[in-house]
């Protein structure tokens, strides 16, 4: 499950980065309902501690707690008039 937070986070990434995401979700879902394994070549491609949303979910954490302490309304309740 995904937080506003993150949500708010994929928002803001570059298409290309959600869509490589994406990708990799559903190759991981449809490995594990086949009981495999990502073959040799492509895991030695993997870079699974090179963060591509860490940094953006820290920007829209930092201007959350700015709008709470500013007493404005989250981003996620705010409507337009």
């Amino acid at each position: 499950m995904e937080s506003l937070d993150i949500k708010e986070a994929l928002g803001r990434l570059p298409r290309e980065v959600v869509d490589a995401r994406n990708q990799r979700l559903l190759r991981a879902m449809d490995l594990s309902m086949k009981h495999e394994y990502l073959s040799e070549d492509l895991q030695a491609q993997q870079t699974p501690f090179r963060s591509y949303l860490r940094d953006m979910l820290a920007l829209v954490e930092r201007e959350k707690a700015e709008r709470e302490a500013l007493g404005a309304l989250p981003l996620q309740q705010r409507t337009i008039p």
